[in-house]
């Protein structure tokens, strides 16, 4: 009994760092080839170069682990009640802060593996450490942490696997409304129910209860004429 569940566990924690890896893989690689093509002639340096994308591609999985470990932290979900604005700072903080911390323990750890020692680390870090660099690729990864994060807080406003099919797989002609109007009209419904309390909604002799059937009838999936994919 024990092995299934394992490998259940494992599988979900799999499906959960595959979305951050791949976004900061993609992410980290065009940060480094537009790098290549701004300081210096691509193809002479193309074997640096194809150092520095093996680099990023190690860094995206490093990052995509940091947040599977950080979204199991109770503390994380805090703000979850706020407006959005809030949860999506908040967690791209958190996860910014947290590479920070592994970068810097990686280059501190490097130091040592090298012959460096603990007396001379104060040293190293004020006078060799390269904080120029470290300090530009921290502002990239807040940068695309925002990114990531506003989009995994939409995705999971709309519901698991909404926002995907309204980016790749649904047609708004399969709709009845377009997508703003149905937007719009979630919108309502929710300012709807804010305002009006369950008896009065449902009444049906209340203006608010005949609003809101107008509204979900308006929802309703697809057009009359809608064509259906052939079988």
């Amino acid at each position: 009994m024990a092995t299934p569940r394992l490998v259940a566990f494992f599988i979900k924690e799999f499906k959960e760092v595959i979305p951050p890896t791949l976004f900061f893989l993609a992410g980290f690689n065009l940060i480094v080839l537009t790098t290549q093509l701004i300081l210096a002639d691509y193809l002479a340096g193309y074997w640096a170069g194809l150092g520095n994308f093996l680099l990023a591609t190690t860094a995206a999985l490093v990052v995509g682990k940091a947040v599977l470990v950080t979204n199991h932290m109770p503390f994380l979900r805090r703000y979850d009640n706020a407006p959005l604005i809030r949860p999506v700072l908040f967690k791209t903080f958190v996860y910014w802060a947290i590479v920070f911390l592994v970068r810097f323990l990686e280059h501190l750890v490097r130091y040592l593996t090298d012959g460096g020692t603990l007396a001379g680390l104060p040293d190293y870090v004020a006078l060799h450490f390269s904080w120029q660099r470290f300090a530009a690729i921290q502002i990239w990864i807040f940068v695309l942490f925002l990114i990531y994060t506003l989009f995994s807080e939409l995705n999971e406003l709309f519901g698991q696997g909404e926002l995907y099919k309204i980016l790749f797989t649904r047609r708004s002609s399969e709709l009845k409304l377009s997508r703003r109007q149905r937007i719009r009209t979630l919108v309502r419904l929710n300012e709807l129910t804010a305002a009006h309390g369950l008896a009065e909604l449902r009444d049906p002799a209340s203006a608010a209860h005949a609003e809101m059937v107008g509204l979900i009838q308006g929802l309703t999936t697809k057009t009359p004429g809608a064509s259906r994919p052939a079988a």
